[in-house]
């Protein structure tokens, strides 16, 4: 993999290997052209969030095995949409961020502040 940039300007790190995330399922939070979605920003998964996540549309707590996707629970690290991010930010429920594992490609959407302020502290 050609070396990729975090939003704080080091080199990308994984986000989760268990579950296996990313769009390319990969455990990376980075995008290509075949990525509509642009799943470049690393989070922590919450109640709340996956709550408002499914009454918007996108159920990522029920699991679908044909997909190899177990279903998401609170804690689990997973790379999001950009903009489900940024919908989940102006609700108020938007899930903490690992950023030494979202892209740097997140800037073109959330402000840096706004990504340190939701940063996980581990």
């Amino acid at each position: 993999m050609p070396t990729r940039y975090n939003v704080l300007g080091g080199e990308l790190i994984p986000c989760s290997l268990q579950p296996l995330t990313g769009f390319y399922r990969d455990g990376y939070c980075h995008s290509g052209a075949d990525d509509e979605g642009l799943h470049i920003i690393c989070t922590v998964m919450t109640d709340e969030f996956l709550s408002f996540s499914k009454t918007s549309g996108n159920d990522l707590s029920t699991p679908h095995p044909e997909f190899h996707f177990p279903g998401l629970k609170a804690g689990d690290c997973w790379c999001l949409c950009a903009l489900r991010w940024v919908e989940a930010f102006k609700a108020g429920c938007a899930p903490q961020v690992i950023l030494e594992a979202s892209s740097e490609s997140i800037l073109e959407f959330v402000d840096k502040e706004d990504l340190i302020a939701h940063q996980h502290k581990a």
